[in-house]
């Protein structure tokens, strides 16, 4: 890909850091961390180990900025502080630890923030994004218990055993999915983790079918997806919703049928749109899941409907009571889901076949684009509701 403007600095300072590496030294490596909830995000420079057994050593070309880092930083999902930031990450394998079998060096490769290890029950049964792997990923830890990464003696973690906000990185082959060497990096860096998840809740979780009526709360970096998920699956009305009018303008840009401000316009938006039936699906895609959106979400679905969380809220709070009377009677369901149900090593792939064909966007999704360092200010324009996704592009 083009040198995006790097300086002769920029590349003497890489050309050393691969010598390091190569003589078996631990190399030096900037990224963003947390040192504590609700503290900003503080670029340091990081000691960074070389890759042992099954590892491989990744130059990030680009980040992701995903809420689920700011619910790192709020502390609605607590990690292992300090920790670097970013799970949603594409970059070149520089090299490879040994027994390293899914990639080779010279790859350029999308990470999935859930490992898939193909051996455990739930790899072995289709369910890739339930991988056993996937257990130390809010502590950072690699599948051997162990860091890669120190700061004045300390070991750190990367958040989902990435680290994305890291020039560089150590993870294990099993976050690592190859995709083809004229893909634009800082594009494809998106199917990490929300073009599969929103698209997924929609197409996988959800079951959207041809006709259906689909309505879609929280139109971020996940919810917009869920946009194009439920159009390429045929919905007949897509309603977005969301307070926010660019927001609102761009999932209809994207494939919804109908927005709405608020949940009671979105509701009787739907009333109107099916007759008084309902919804057949829901999905709640805000950036912070509490009670009241998920309430509306289920009223808003007919008989036998059914309600797919995406979204996170804080881990040590309950944001979901409903009417049990209701949910019986009107045989209606609620889920959960993680990764959009879908299957990293094969949906990454298939996300950027549909992005080829046209079927899915991706450079429409990006707003802006940050360096490293402007990693506070585009953390502040997605709370800002400014951005549909910012983007980390590295410097080496």
């Amino acid at each position: 890909m083009p040198s995006l403007g790097w300086s002769r600095r920029h590349r003497v300072e890489r050309d050393e850091a691969r010598r390091r590496y190569v003589r078996g030294r631990p190399m030096k490596t900037k990224a963003a961390i947390l040192r504590a909830p609700q503290q900003d995000w503080e670029v340091v420079e990081l000691e960074l180990d070389p890759p042992k057994a099954n590892e491989v050593l990744i130059r990030f070309v680009a980040a992701g900025l995903c809420h689920s880092d700011e619910h790192l930083r709020t502390g609605d999902m607590p990690g292992r502080y300090p920790i670097i930031g970013g799970h949603e990450g594409a970059g070149v394998i520089e090299e490879v630890g040994p027994g390293v079998t899914r990639v080779q060096k010279g790859d350029h490769v999308v990470c999935s923030f859930i490992p898939s290890c193909g051996r455990c029950r739930f790899c072995s049964t289709g369910q890739q994004n339930l991988c056993d792997l996937g257990a130390t990923i809010l502590e950072g830890k690699m599948p051997d218990g162990t860091f890669r990464f120190h700061l004045d003696g300390e070991e750190l973690g990367g958040l989902c055993m990435l680290g994305t906000f890291s020039q560089w990185s150590v993870v294990s082959e099993y976050s690592c999915v190859p995709v083809a060497s004229d893909l634009p990096l800082e594009k494809a860096v998106l199917v990490g983790c929300g073009v599969p998840t929103g698209w997924g809740s929609a197409v996988y979780a959800a079951g959207v079918r041809p006709g259906e009526t689909v309505v879609i709360y929280g139109i971020g970096g996940i919810g917009i997806n869920a946009v194009q998920g439920a159009r390429h699956a045929g919905a007949k009305n897509i309603v977005a919703v969301d307070p926010l009018a660019n927001k609102r303008e761009k999932a209809e840009e994207l494939g919804a049928t109908h927005s709405a401000a608020g949940a009671e316009e979105a509701q009787q938006l739907v009333t109107d749109l099916t007759l008084g039936v309902g919804a057949d699906n829901a999905i709640v895609t805000v950036g912070v899941v509490k009670e009241e959106v998920v309430t509306a979400a289920f009223n808003a679905i007919r008989k036998g409907g059914t309600v797919t969380v995406t979204g996170l809220g804080n881990l040590m709070e309950n944001t979901i009571h409903l009417n049990g009377a209701m949910l019986t009677l009107f045989q209606k369901r609620v889920q959960g889901t993680l990764f959009g149900s879908a299957n990293p090593i094969y949906d990454i792939g298939k996300m950027l076949d549909l992005y080829r064909a046209g079927d899915i966007k991706l450079d429409e999704l990006i707003t802006k684009t940050y360096r490293l360092d402007q990693i506070n200010e585009g953390y502040q324009d997605l709370l800002d509701g400014r951005n549909i996704r910012g983007v980390i592009v590295h410097e080496h």
